[in-house]
Parts: C-alpha cells; sequence; structure tokens
C-alpha cells in the first residue's frame, strides 16, 4: 500500500475515476463517453500550459505570466487576423508562438543575466504583458465577428471523434514527453532541480538552463493564445485572468516538486485532468463558485504535504556503532 501511495501517477488515477463515480451516482449522464470526451478537450489548453510550467518549475524557478503571456500572444495574433484575414492560419500559430517564445525569453534573460528571482521576474512581466494587451488593443475587444471563419473554425475539425484541440494537446504532451526524457536539455532541466552546484561541475550551463525552460514556456503560452482565443472567439485584456493559479495547482496535484528536480509529464497531464473533471463536476452537483475556489485550493494544499511527505528522506546514521564502543 505504502509503494502504491509513492506513485502519483496511480493516486490520481484513482482519484479522477472516484469522483467520476460519486457524481455518476447522481447524474448519470456525467461519465457518458462524449461528456468525458468534452471535458478532456476542455482541458487541452490547461494540459499544455502545465507542462510549460513544469519545465520551469523543475529548474527550482516558476513562471507567474504565463495567462499574461497568453492573453498578449492571443490579443496580438487576433488583431492580425481582424486587420489582414487573407493571412493563413498556420502562420499566425506561428506568430503566436514566437512572440510567446520572445516574452518568455525576456523573462528568462533577467533571471540568467540579470541573476533576479524569478518569481520576482515574472511577478513584474505578469503585470506588465496584461499592460501591453491594453496598449495593444486601446481596450478594445477582438470578437468573432472580426476573425475570419478559418481562424475560428481550425481547433473545431474533428478527426476520429476528436476536435483538433485534442489532438493538439495530445501531440505537445508527445513532445514534452520525448523533450523531457529523452534529450540532453531534459535531463539538464531535471538535473539543476535536484542539485545545481554539482550540475554545475557535470559541465551544465544552470543559467542557459533555465533560459531555456522560460523560452519553452513562453512558446507554450503563445500557441494557448491562440487556442484560447480562436475557442472561446474574444480577444480581451480580462483573457485567462488569474489562470496562472490553475496553472501551477495542476502542476502541484500532479507532482511536481516546488523545490524542483521531481515530475512526470503523466503526472501533470493526470493535476490537469483532476482539475478540469472537479471543475466541470461542481457544477453539477450544485456547489457554489466559492466553494469550488476553497475546494480547488484545499487540492493544492493537500498535494503540497504529500509531495513534502514523498520528499522526505530518512537520514543514515553511520557513526552508531562507533559512539556506541
Amino acid at each position: 500500500m505504502n509503494r502504491l501511495l509513492k506513485h502519483r501517477e496511480i493516486l490520481l488515477f484513482l482519484a479522477i475515476l472516484l469522483v467520476l463515480v460519486l457524481v455518476t451516482m447522481r447524474f448519470p449522464r456525467f461519465a457518458q463517453p462524449g461528456n468525458l470526451l468534452t471535458i478532456f478537450n476542455d482541458t487541452s489548453i490547461l494540459m499544455m500550459l502545465a507542462l510549460g510550467q513544469m519545465a520551469v518549475i523543475l529548474t527550482r524557478s516558476i513562471d507567474l505570466s504565463m495567462a499574461s503571456n497568453l492573453a498578449l500572444s492571443g490579443m496580438l495574433v487576433a488583431m492580425t487576423n481582424a486587420a489582414f484575414p487573407m493571412v493563413p492560419v498556420p502562420l499566425l500559430i506561428a506568430m503566436a508562438v514566437v512572440i510567446g517564445a520572445g516574452l518568455g525569453a525576456f523573462n528568462g534573460i533577467l533571471v540568467w543575466k540579470l541573476d533576479i528571482p524569478p518569481i520576482v521576474v515574472t511577478l513584474g512581466t505578469l503585470t506588465i504583458f496584461r499592460g501591453l494587451v491594453f496598449v495593444a488593443s486601446g481596450g478594445a475587444w477582438v470578437n468573432a465577428a472580426q476573425m475570419s471563419p478559418e481562424f475560428i473554425g481550425l481547433q473545431r475539425t474533428v478527426i476520429l471523434g476528436l476536435p483538433m484541440l485534442s489532438w493538439i494537446g495530445i501531440l505537445v504532451a508527445v513532445l514534452f514527453f520525448i523533450l523531457m526524457t529523452r534529450t540532453p536539455l531534459g535531463r539538464a532541466i531535471y538535473a539543476i532541480g535536484v542539485n545545481p552546484t554539482a550540475s554545475v561541475y557535470t559541465g551544465i550551463n544552470v543559467g542557459r538552463t533555465k533560459f531555456f525552460a522560460f523560452v519553452i514556456a513562453g512558446a507554450v503560452s503563445g500557441l494557448a493564445g491562440f487556442l484560447w482565443v480562436s475557442r472561446y472567439v474574444i480577444a480581451s485584456v480580462e483573457v485567462a485572468s488569474g489562470y496562472e493559479m490553475s496553472i501551477i495547482a495542476a502542476c502541484v496535484i500532479g507532482g511536481v516538486s516546488i523545490a524542483g528536480g521531481i515530475g512526470t509529464v503523466p503526472g501533470v497531464l493526470l493535476g490537469a485532468i483532476f482539475l478540469g473533471v472537479v471543475n466541470n463536476a461542481l457544477p453539477v452537483i450544485g456547489v457554489s463558485p466559492f466553494w469550488q475556489m476553497a475546494i480547488s485550493g484545499a487540492a493544492i494544499l493537500l498535494a503540497v504535504v504529500l509531495n513534502a511527505r514523498g520528499e522526505r528522506r530518512k537520514g543514515r546514521i553511520i557513526l552508531r556503532k562507533a559512539a556506541a564502543a
């Protein structure tokens, strides 16, 4: 049993099943395949953002500006589409990713070259990016009437029963799994999270690795900006406001250690899906939005406690026999 509890992925999977069973007992339609696919599709953007945040947290850093990055990237892409509807959608997607990566690189440079604590940097850029959304748009919205049908319709294309948004989420998850487990950068990200000092002696450039982690998180935020705006057909200053907490919650619930070096792609995906299932289940059973926030907060605290207990290691007493003698 103790070994089972040490595997966060198994524990999360069982928790998701438990929530589904409890809600289905009262509302049988909740667990229907169509509804579950809708929940997965709704959670796809959160999954992608949580994976980007994971890369940063593993390096003992944090990026509080991802939601603001998303809003700014989405607004710039939406404004471009409204002004030049003939621009191909793939080019707009590339534009969103480049903008997001550039904003992430700005965070990374400040952390790397100026050695400013990541929480301070991203707390500042959170406000800067959100303010730039207002400056770029003049406070105006970009709505569905201004967007081209191709811009709106791409991610709604259904392939093998899944919308394009879900397939994009799956593709990003696969790429992250390969990145984190099969590439030197992924191994470096884990290494500096475990022991930054020792990583230097193995030839890893800690500052540069953190920089690339922020660039990755920014690129994912840019992609999510396009997906968010085209899915909800609106770009405004308030887009994804406060979404930073959901992103971090998905990581923490998924087993990513705030202290760095610990976390897996499957765990983060399950953490995001758990939040998606809970957020969809609570309104169904009539729980008020305020209780939803409290329950989400309690889930985060419980996850932090489980993470702390799982990371605790018993020290070795190597002089006991000598002391006894």
